[in-house]
């Protein structure tokens, strides 16, 4: 009950990336390897003691499903979608980002295949770093489709589709090399809701067909250092009640969320997110009970686990450290009152 857990990200140290610069500008959909502050032969080496401490951390925190932090990354999507064959990463396109602002993104001119697998060498080096249960995030078949230039298929249903079977093989793959739980991020399914009720579904669904771990989707309303407003509530949500998913990853801590819509998952365990990352500031034990009371009004206890609203990438570490804390301490003492 109330297993603590992350969404994705963790900070990623100042000497390994250029915070300022990642925090200025929305998060890269091609490659930016400008962002990094070590350069090759020595990126790696970084990248795995930087690794090491995101693992430690939250170890530290008390979490009982740890993480990557996607250390390696220079955003949640970038990494797996730029990796694939049938995309011109030299001459990119454009696409509106949720924002509304245009931003480079990897041009469709072929079908849409994975070459290798793509994060199965991090989740080894991840699950050799740890004795707890362990987590990997995949970009979702949608959000990469929304986050494309297509200039190849009829539509972007096939577009969706093809990601979605090479999204597919990559969680076969995860699982395959240990992988306990596999989370795929639609954040675009909130943001364009339209489409998604269109193929979004039918995209997910290839993306997990046959596929046996347990598998989480992450919807959110974008990371909240880069997207400040808050709708009340959540535009695409019980549709994902007809995916094959077990967990749905939502945030309740900045949004205040009525959790009441959590009834139309009834048949889903709901990753709960009560830290609101707009704010630095840590919250207290009570006032992350205090979230997770709201969603007990409609969802049994037993059905929670408790995370971050998204990714914690542009939080201070002290920040994401302590908000971390506070919730493994809030977890705690709820199971000692149910």
């Amino acid at each position: 009950m109330f297993a603590c857990t992350i969404v994705g990200s963790y900070p990623q140290p100042e000497w390994l990336i250029d915070r300022e610069k990642l925090s200025k500008q929305f998060p890269p959909r091609t490659r930016a390897l400008e962002l990094w502050r070590i350069g090759e032969p020595h990126l790696r080496a970084a990248q795995d003691d930087a690794t090491r401490l995101a693992i430690l951390d939250q170890e530290r925190a008390g979490l009982d499903i740890v993480s990557d932090g996607e250390i390696r990354r220079e955003s949640y999507s970038n990494h797996f979608a730029t990796a694939l064959e049938g995309v011109d990463l030299d001459n990119p396109g454009k696409a509106l980002d949720r924002s509304g602002e245009p931003v480079f993104v990897p041009r469709i001119v072929g079908p849409i295949r994975r070459k290798r697998p793509v994060g199965v060498e991090d989740l080894q080096f991840l699950k050799a770093n740890t004795d707890r249960k362990v987590k990997f995030t995949v970009p979702g078949p949608f959000t990469m489709t929304q986050q494309a230039q297509n200039d190849y298929y009829a539509s972007e249903r096939e577009a969706a589709l093809d990601y979605a079977a090479a999204v597919n093989e990559e969680v076969a793959d995860l699982f395959a090399a240990g992988a306990d739980v596999v989370q795929l991020d639609e954040p675009y399914m909130q943001a364009r809701p339209e489409k998604a009720r269109e193929y979004g579904v039918e995209a997910l669904n290839r993306a997990l067909e046959g596929i046996d771990g347990v598998t989480c989707i992450h919807i959110c309303f974008g990371y909240a250092a880069l997207i400040h407003e808050r709708p009340e509530g959540y535009s695409f949500l019980p549709e994902l009640a007809n995916t094959h998913c077990h967990q749905v990853s939502i945030e309740t801590g900045q949004s205040n969320l009525d959790c009441e819509v959590l009834r139309s998952l009834d048949d889903k365990r709901i990753l709960l997110g009560v830290l609101d990352l707009s704010t630095q500031e840590v919250e207290s034990v009570d006032t992350i009970k205090e979230r997770v009371r709201r969603a007990l009004e409609h969802v049994d206890p037993d059905r929670i686990l408790l995370a971050p609203d998204c990714g914690m990438k542009y939080l201070s570490r002290d920040a994401a450290f302590g908000k971390l804390r506070n919730m493994v301490i809030a977890a705690a003492q709820l199971r000692d009152e149910i």
